[in-house]
């Protein structure tokens, strides 16, 4: 799922006032450098088309 209109600086803003979190004007940039890295990450995994019969296991094994 793509939003293109989501604005991840306001996202970290509210999160911040949700979580009751201060968060330092030097720290913001970094914050939300690392949460668009985290978006382009789920968006390729949010790609990856399933088939509709898979089922989750209930343990992973390697």
């Amino acid at each position: 799922m793509r939003r293109e209109g989501f604005n991840v600086g306001q996202y970290v803003d509210q999160m911040a006032l949700v979580l009751d979190l201060q968060l330092r004007d030097e720290y913001r940039d970094g914050v939300v450098a690392n949460f668009e890295r985290i978006r382009a990450i789920a968006n390729l995994v949010n790609s990856f088309p399933l088939p509709e019969d898979i089922e989750v296991a209930p343990a992973f094994e390697p």
